[in-house]
């Protein structure tokens, strides 16, 4: 569950970086679309290195929604019976990770489909990339749709909620128990969720706003 989350945790905070060429204009971004699928290329084929980042990012997500599967199924056995809920917004937020990240993986290929294939989802206008890439131009068409921008944003707000929680017990799982230190991967974690939802999830709503056009 630490390993897979610390990798998905670092792909959400590469793909950031990316998104926000989106501020630099159509050039910058498609520019950027069209180096991830060469990246390695003469010495690899192109698009390799791409396709090994999704497979490995496709792997740890499987593999994080199985311990999760396992972990609360060992937990509710282990509680018997008589299983009481506990209260407070941390608890709270812990028995809301399953379904939250069930609904981020449900996120995670609505994306794939919209912004990539092209397929269920996708906008009318979705240009494929071959030969040429069309990341902004179908990356304006997917978010000038009113619900799908508000479902973006939503997700990214959700995936934030996740990302902090399991951030903060990334520290436990791998046996640091010190305080200073959790104080400060706290103030990480925040830091990071924050940043996915002012990065990721303003730019569908400025699509909507007609500020990225």
């Amino acid at each position: 569950m630490a390993v897979t989350g610390l990798l998905f945790v670092g792909f959400v905070v590469v793909h950031l970086f990316g998104n926000l060429k989106v501020f630099a204009g159509a050039d910058a971004f498609d520019h950027y679309a069209a180096w991830l699928r060469e990246v390695g290329y003469p010495l690899l084929p192109k698009q390799s290195v791409l396709w090994a980042l999704r497979i490995v990012l496709g792997l740890s997500v499987l593999a994080h929604i199985g311990a999760a599967v396992t972990l609360w199924w060992r937990a509710r056995k282990a509680r018997g019976r008589h299983r009481r809920r506990l209260g407070g917004a941390e608890s709270q937020l812990a028995g809301f990770m399953l379904p939250g990240g069930l609904v981020i993986a449900l996120f995670i290929l609505f994306h794939l489909s919209d912004l990539t294939i092209g397929g269920p989802g996708a906008s009318a206008s979705f240009r494929h990339p071959d030969p040429n890439v069309h990341a902004y131009a179908n990356l304006v068409a997917s978010f000038s749709r009113p619900l799908v921008a508000c479902f973006y944003s939503a997700s990214m707000l959700l995936l934030a909620a996740h990302i902090f929680h399991g951030w903060r017990t990334l520290l436990q799982d791998f046996g640091a128990t010190g305080a200073r230190l959790r104080r400060v991967w706290v103030i990480l974690g925040g830091l990071i969720a924050l940043a996915v939802v002012a990065g990721n999830a303003s730019i569908p709503l400025l699509v909507l706003a007609g500020v990225i056009s």
